[in-house]
């Protein structure tokens, strides 16, 4: 084994290491919990005004390196935007963690296509950033979308049990603070976020609106503004809530039909994108010299370019067919 090979093991595998550590690290929302659950017990301790200053000052800073910090602040055209697709995720990732892992990723597919695949230096270089930059941004998005989906799953519940607790006479939030308590995470911790807000003195519509960029669902803003309008008209807002859940619970049935009516074109899509990708590895381990000229030779690189910019605009186009906005 070549030393440039173990060099580009390692740094893989701290990598690895790194994504794992980063993103998969537990979120701070039971931790939260407890200190609640320790406040209300009588069990927290008491922390000085000092040592708060200090915490909020911790918690609007991007790195725990200052210059980084700095750095980031200054350069990042827009770092909220970055923040909030981040806190989506439910994790608690700082912004520069993430930029961390964006550079060791470029750090390590440069390598790649320089060592292992022997391209040139400045299509390695772009190719390595493109790939650094896009892997961390796909990966989170994911992450955002998983849990943005477990919230819709379970706010039709949520809403019923405002209802019902509406219904028996307790007021809006009491019945919030009962739904972050009963039922289960990203919707129990989002709407413990709120009852908080509410008990730290905020408006409730200025606490639930604090939520809204972690979800960036249109069902939490349909929430808040029937909320809002019910405040300023007044009614039953038990009925509006009601009709509401029932709303959200036809929109998820109706997705959920799109998406069996797609099923059949997605998995033709699906199968016409890995073709060739499958022909390249079952050619690359039946004749691997006539496959690596493709990677080797100047005209294979730009057929393989060309052929791969083809094929990601068509699975672009396929997936704009089936994917239908409700």
């Amino acid at each position: 084994m070549t030393p440039q090979l173990m060099l580009i093991i390692a740094l893989g595998g701290g990598l690895t290491l790194m994504v794992l550590v980063a993103l998969l690290w537990p979120s701070s929302g039971s931790a939260d919990v407890k200190k609640r659950l320790d406040r209300v017990g009588g069990n927290a301790p008491v922390k000085s005004l000092k040592e708060n200053t200090s915490n909020l000052r911790r918690q609007t800073s991007d790195s725990a390196i200052p210059a980084f910090d700095r750095i980031i602040k200054a350069t990042l055209p827009n770092p909220e935007k970055l923040r909030q697709r981040l806190a989506r995720t439910g994790k608690n990732i700082t912004l520069g963690e993430y930029l961390a892992v964006n550079g060791v990723a470029i750090i390590v597919f440069y390598l790649i296509y320089t060592y292992m695949m022997h391209w040139s230096t400045p299509v390695a270089f772009f190719m390595g950033i493109a790939t650094g930059l896009y892997l961390p941004h796909m990966i989170t998005g994911r992450m955002g979308r998983k849990r943005i989906m477990k919230f819709l799953s379970t706010f039709p519940e949520a809403i019923d049990t405002i209802c019902r607790g509406l219904r028996s006479g307790l007021p809006i939030t009491e019945t919030i603070a009962t739904v972050g308590q009963e039922l289960p995470d990203p919707v129990g911790i989002e709407f413990s976020r709120i009852s908080d807000g509410v008990r730290m003195g905020r408006a409730l519509e200025e606490a639930m609106w604090e939520v809204a960029p972690r979800l960036d669902t249109p069902e939490y803003r349909f929430f808040i503004i029937a909320l809002a309008i019910q405040r300023e008209t007044g009614g039953n807002l038990a009925e509006t809530l009601g009709n509401l859940s029932e709303l959200l619970r036809k929109r998820r049935q109706l997705k959920a039909k799109i998406r069996a009516m797609s099923s059949e074109a997605r998995a033709s899509a699906m199968i016409i994108g890995s073709l060739p990708f499958l022909m390249f590895a079952l050619l690359m381990a039946v004749n691997s010299e006539y496959i690596m000229i493709l990677l080797n030779e100047t005209r294979g690189k730009i057929l393989l370019g060309g052929g791969l910019t083809w094929l990601s605009m068509g699975v672009l186009v396929m997936k704009q067919m089936i994917n239908f906005e409700i």
